[in-house]
Order: structure tokens, then C-alpha cells, then sequence
């Protein structure tokens, strides 16, 4: 059992950590030259640290609006009684410390009760989204070793084919439950005070994610009871967040994005989690929300910041205090736009599923365009070369070390020793991703180690290309891939999405081509366009690996720059 002195300690480190970088918010130097990680042994992020920041607590811990204009909110009292009920009802049904949960819920409060009933038992959270179709539910169920499944109503059906011997828990407003399944509506005639059975160690399990699978198969990706939740203090510094902020994350359930900004950053600072809840998305129905409930903090994907440049940014008449983007590099020409209209600097960041945020423009600290910062707090970056294996001063891969004790890296991929090896070789976390250093130490994106190839013999990167489309007002969304070229070896061919009131087609294609001899260097040019949209994974990121192989295959409805002049 854990003793009252040790949860004391445990919870008087997080809140010294946490308020260091609150109070040195726009003081990066100082921040990421004096932060030291909390390395408390035993650690309950939702015990410890969520129950303690609740009590008396009347602010809101979350808010929820829904597309009707209907909203709910729970205060963080609330929050942690429900949580109680929840981890009391869920340990009569017999789930257990270090039963694997799947959770596959959406944007409803049952979530936020779930995953802190759960981390409160000690079980073991994969986190799912309501996208997925019964063939990966299979494989989630069966490598994730699944012994407990809690779902939508709605979606219950999904798992008819899915077999296991494993609870079926439906959550949503209905009478009853479908065969075979319990109701977590009855939890709530459970006791909201919960009392822990046995101490929770920071190196135990606490999330599997399995990675949204850009390239391969999904990993299933490890998390303790520090590294997501300790972790998360990098992510909660670069946000900026501060003790009674209203935080917007857009991001779906299921994906380590929501678990960032959602759940641990917010929380980490006292901070109220604003969600609305839509189905289809409306650039200007979400100003206006965000305006009627005063959000302070804002982050979103490309994709959507994308999407809100092409409405009428002004219609926000309170701009969020901080802007930020995360899951893939941002295009400099969103940042304009955005700083035009609400003079405020979208802020980029760089971590993975894997970590917690790595690299940031942190408040208060210059943004170079097209950089995506410096290293949070807390970690230090490597660059090698992945030709020679060495450490590069000014571009490689991007390589988290080791050997200063990072708090929010993964334990590695679980069952998966060999991978975990080739990730974590010479004490340094290898991300698989290219980036470039300058004098400053600023870092820019420069892609995926398997996205970057060779044209004429030069190293192109598609983020740089990409980003020169999107300047283009025709443009909405572009990748870039390598297309096979009898003379050249390969070209860059880009796959376009075009924005509204533009029209695929041959004069399209010029007016594109056209742009691209005006705005990048000879050896970099578009040659070949597509019109489409862009195949996505299920949490939103350009399946490049499927283009490539559609460009290999070749296809009649590419335009070539030599025919069009």
C-alpha cells in the first residue's frame, strides 16, 4: 500500500516540476538549462496528481459542447468522484492491475472517466478509435492481449467477429445494453470514493498505443505511469498553458495526440479541457464557440489549420493567447495567414506517439518560418548521419539521447525486442525522422528518412516542396513523391487536393507548374501532378508509402510539365 508521506512526496515533486515551467513561461534559457525531471518511484498521475489538484476544486475540469449547441461540464470535484465510481464499478467487473483495456470511445465524458478509473486501478489502457473496423479490433484484441473492452453503444456490433474471452462494457445514454454486454451506465450508482489496493511503480505499464502505421503495420508503443503523465510537462510548457486556461485540442479519441492535449498537458497545469463535438467540420461554427467560451489555448493538425485559412479568420473576435500545431510540420504561409488576421505566431512542434513533445517554438522565443524550434525541456537532441552513423552538426536523423534519462520516451515496442533494440541502439532513441540544425540550434523538418530521395542526383525533401505548393491559393493539400524518370532517375510528382472553386485539369496543372519554376530552384521543380485527395490514415497523416506505390505503378491522369509548356 501506498504510505500518505509517500503520495506526498510523490505529488510535492510533480508540483515543483510543473511549476518551474509554468513560472518560466517565455523564458526558454532558463527553462530548458534548469528543468530536472520529478523521478518519483511510485507515481499515480490520477491519485496523485489529478485527485490532489481536485479537491475543493470548482473549476471546470472539462467541457464538452456538442454540435446541437447542447454542452456539459464536470468540475475537477466532479471529475474525480466519477472517476472513483468508475474504478470501483470497472474493479467489481473484474478488471484487475495490469489488465489491458481497450477503450474506444469518442469525445463524451465517459472517456475522461474511464482512463482515470482505469490509471486509478492500475490496468492498462490501449486506446482506440471509433474509426477502426472489426479486422483491427482483431488485431488490437489479440496482440494487445485485450481482456476487458469498453465501447461505444453504437458501435458494439463491430465486435461480433472479434474473437477473445474479454468483457464487453457499452458506454453511451441507452436503456440497456446489447447481449453479452454490461451497461458502464451503472456505474453510477457505485461509491465515488475509491481506495487504492496496493502502490502504483512509475515503471509500471500504464498505455499501448498502436501507432497509426504511415509505413508499416501498426507498433504497439509502451507507456508507463511517468512517461506520459510526468512526460507530458515538456508538452504542457509548449502549449503555454497556465492554472485556469481554456484549452482546445482537436484531435481524435483513440490517437496519442488526444491523450497529449486532452487529458495530460491540460491537467498537468490546471487547466479546463474544451472539446466540441462535430461530425462534419465548420471553420466558422468553431470560432464562434471558441469565442462564446473563451479559449485561451489552441491546438490543431495542418489539415484543419489549412482548412480555417480558407474561411474568414476575422470572424474570431478573442484569438487565443497561444497557437500551436502538431502531427505534421506546418507550412509557413499558414503561419502568415494566421498572424495576419489574429496576430498571434502558430507555434510548431515536434514528438511522436513514442515521446512526449521533443522539439518546439516555445512562448515567447522568435520563430524562424519553416523551423519547428529548439529542444523542450528536459531532453537533448542527437543528429546522425544515417549514411556514416556519427554525429552530424548540422543534419541527420533525429536521435533523443538516452543518457540524460528523458521522462517521456517509451519503454520501447512491446514484444517486440528486436525493434526495440534497432530503436534504442548506443543509448540514443532513434525517430526515424531527418531534420537540419542551424547556427542558433534551431531545428526544421526535413522528413521521414524513407520519404527523402534523390532526383538528378540531388537530396529532395518533399516537406520543402510541398510547402512551396501550398502558396499557391489553388492548393489545399499536397504531397510529394518520387516518380520513376528514364533520365533523372526520379522527379518529384505531386498529388494535389485542390481548394475550393479550383477545377482539376490541364489549365490547373500549367498555372501549378507555373509556380513551381518561379519558386523553387531547377533541380526541385514539380514535374508531374495529380489531382485527388490524398489517401490518410485513420488519425489523419498523408499515407505517402501508398502514393509511392501508385506512382510506380503509374497512372494515365497525371499531367507531365513537358506537355503542358
Amino acid at each position: 500500500m501506498t504510505t500518505e508521506s509517500t503520495r506526498d512526496s510523490a505529488t510535492a515533486q510533480f508540483l515543483a516540476a510543473r511549476d518551474f515551467l509554468v513560472e518560466r513561461r517565455g523564458d526558454y534559457e532558463a527553462a530548458h538549462t534548469g528543468f530536472t525531471w520529478p523521478r518519483p518511484p511510485r507515481f499515480n498521475w490520477a491519485l496523485d496528481w489529478f485527485d490532489h489538484i481536485a479537491t475543493g476544486n470548482g473549476a471546470d475540469a472539462l467541457r464538452i459542447v456538442e454540435e446541437d449547441g447542447s454542452s456539459q461540464s464536470l468540475t475537477f470535484a466532479e471529475l474525480a468522484v466519477r472517476s472513483g465510481r468508475a474504478a470501483n464499478w470497472l474493479r467489481d467487473q473484474g478488471v484487475a492491475p495490469g489488465d489491458r483495456i481497450l477503450v474506444m470511445l469518442g469525445n463524451q465524458r465517459e472517456l475522461w472517466e474511464v482512463m482515470l478509473g482505469a490509471m486509478k486501478l492500475r490496468a492498462v489502457v490501449i486506446p482506440a478509435t471509433p474509426l477502426l473496423g472489426p479486422a483491427d479490433l482483431r488485431d488490437r484484441v489479440e496482440r494487445g492481449q485485450v481482456r476487458h473492452v469498453i465501447a461505444r453503444a453504437e458501435d458494439t456490433a463491430k465486435f461480433d467477429g472479434v474473437p477473445g474471452d474479454y468483457t464487453r462494457i457499452a458506454a453511451g445514454d441507452h436503456d440497456r445494453a446489447p447481449d453479452g454486454w454490461l451497461r458502464l451506465a451503472d456505474a453510477e450508482a457505485a461509491d465515488g470514493a475509491f481506495t487504492p489496493q496496493g502502490e502504483t511503480l512509475a515503471t509500471d505499464p500504464l498505455m499501448l498505443y498502436f501507432t497509426s502505421g504511415t509505413t508499416d503495420r501498426p507498433k504497439l508503443v509502451e507507456h508507463t505511469h511517468a512517461s506520459y503523465p510526468i512526460g507530458h510537462l515538456s508538452t504542457m510548457y509548449w502549449l503555454g498553458l497556465r492554472p485556469g486556461d481554456v484549452h482546445l485540442n482537436i484531435a481524435s479519441p483513440g490517437w496519442a495526440k488526444h491523450a497529449w492535449s486532452n487529458l495530460f498537458a491540460p491537467w498537468n497545469a490546471g487547466a479546463t479541457v474544451f472539446v466540441h463535438n462535430y461530425t462534419r467540420f465548420d471553420p466558422e461554427r468553431l470560432m464562434a464557440e471558441m469565442d462564446r467560451h473563451g479559449v485561451t489555448t489552441f491546438c490543431a493538425p495542418p489539415t484543419v489549420w489549412r482548412m480555417l485559412i480558407q474561411s474568414d479568420l476575422t470572424a474570431l473576435a478573442k484569438p487565443p493567447r497561444e497557437a500551436v500545431a502538431a502531427g505534421e510540420p506546418l507550412n509557413p504561409e499558414v503561419i502568415e495567414k494566421v498572424r495576419a488576421a489574429w496576430g498571434v505566431t502558430i507555434r510548431d512542434g515536434f514528438g511522436q506517439t513514442e515521446t512526449t513533445l521533443q522539439v518546439g517554438n516555445f512562448p515567447g522565443v522568435p520563430v524562424k518560418p519553416g523551423s519547428m524550434g529548439r529542444p523542450a525541456p528536459g531532453y537533448e537532441i542527437v543528429l546522425l548521419d544515417p549514411v556514416t552513423g556519427k554525429e552530424s552538426a548540422d543534419e541527420g536523423e533525429l536521435c533523443v539521447d538516452l543518457r540524460t534519462r528523458p521522462a517521456g520516451v517509451t519503454t520501447g515496442y512491446r514484444d517486440d525486442p528486436q525493434r526495440t533494440a534497432e530503436a534504442m541502439a548506443d543509448g540514443l532513441y532513434r525517430t526515424g525522422d531527418i531534420a537540419a540544425r542551424d547556427a542558433d540550434g534551431y531545428l526544421t523538418y526535413v522528413g521521414r528518412s524513407d520519404d527523402v530521395f534523390k532526383a538528378s542526383d540531388y537530396k529532395i525533401s518533399p516537406f520543402e516542396l510541398e510547402s512551396a505548393l501550398l502558396e499557391h491559393e489553388a492548393v489545399a493539400e499536397a504531397a510529394v513523391v518520387p516518380a520513376p524518370d528514364e533520365l533523372r532517375l526520379a522527379v518529384p510528382k505531386a498529388y494535389i487536393t485542390l481548394a475550393g472553386g479550383w477545377k482539376p485539369g490541364p489549365e490547373t496543372a500549367r498555372l501549378l507548374f507555373e509556380h513551381s519554376r518561379a519558386v523553387l530552384s531547377p533541380y526541385k521543380r514539380i514535374r508531374r501532378i495529380e489531382f485527388g485527395e490524398l489517401p490518410k490514415t485513420v488519425s489523419g497523416k498523408i499515407r505517402r508509402v501508398e502514393l509511392r506505390e501508385l506512382t510506380a505503378a503509374g497512372s494515365a491522369a497525371e499531367y507531365h510539365e513537358a506537355d503542358l509548356g
